[in-house]
Parts: C-alpha cells; structure tokens; sequence
C-alpha cells in the first residue's frame, strides 16, 4: 500500500478541502467523507464537527500540486469494487490500460524504428573499433 499523507485538497474540496482531504487519505470517495460529515453534524455533533473542521482546515497543509500524479505513477491500476472505494470502474480501467499501452507501443516502435537503422549499425561499429 502506497504511503498517503493527509493534506487538504482544496482543488477538488467545496470549502476549505477537508473532506477531500481525508477521503484522499483513507481511499474512500469525497462524497461518502462528505455524507459522514454532514450526519455527524446533524446527529448532534454540529459544535464539535465545526471545530474539528476548522482546526483541520487551520492545521493542515496545502496539497501539493504534483501530489496527486507523484501517487497515480506510484499507484498500480485498482480496479473500484465498491461504491465508496476510490479507484476507476471497468470502463475507465480499460481505457487507461488502453492508453498506456499505447504509450508504451509508440516507445517500442521507435525503439525498433532506431535499432534497425543505419544510423544505430555505424554507431555501434564505431564502438566496437
């Protein structure tokens, strides 16, 4: 499991990017953190859910902004098996293994397109004088 520090995102956050924040660091969609919240507030915490958000939103630092591609390159493609577990359903999955792979296929033909030319074949012979 990838290492996650807990920042607040205010990019993809409504208000301070708390929600976004937290639901980053425990793998689970913002909606579902931001749900969590707003019962909590209405179940009676409403003074102390102010206060733990304003004190996280006070505390935390900015997310920075190669966070989120420094974890997707570290990340391996999570197939998303439940509503509240961040990570891409079927359609999307395909098409960004689709677009890897097309990324890596484009590397290999100029790879090839180099080893089979002249070029590559006078440079090695002058390496092997």
């Amino acid at each position: 499991m990838n290492k996650r520090e807990l920042y607040r995102d205010p990019i993809n956050g409504k208000l301070a990017g708390v929600c976004a924040g937290l639901a980053n660091y425990f793998g689970l969609e913002t909606w579902l953190v931001r749900i969590l919240v707003i019962t909590a507030a209405l179940l009676g915490g409403t003074f102390l859910v102010l206060v733990a958000y304003v004190a996280m939103a006070l505390m935390l630092e900015k997310q920075p902004v190669d966070y989120q591609e420094s974890l997707r390159e570290k990340q391996e493609h999570t197939l998303k098996n439940k509503a509240w577990v961040q990570g891409q359903d079927a359609r999307g999955l395909m098409r960004t293994l689709e677009q890897d792979l097309d990324s890596v296929d484009g590397k290999v033909r100029t790879m090839e397109a180099y080893v089979t030319s002249e070029a590559f074949k006078v440079n090695r012979e002058f390496q092997n004088l």
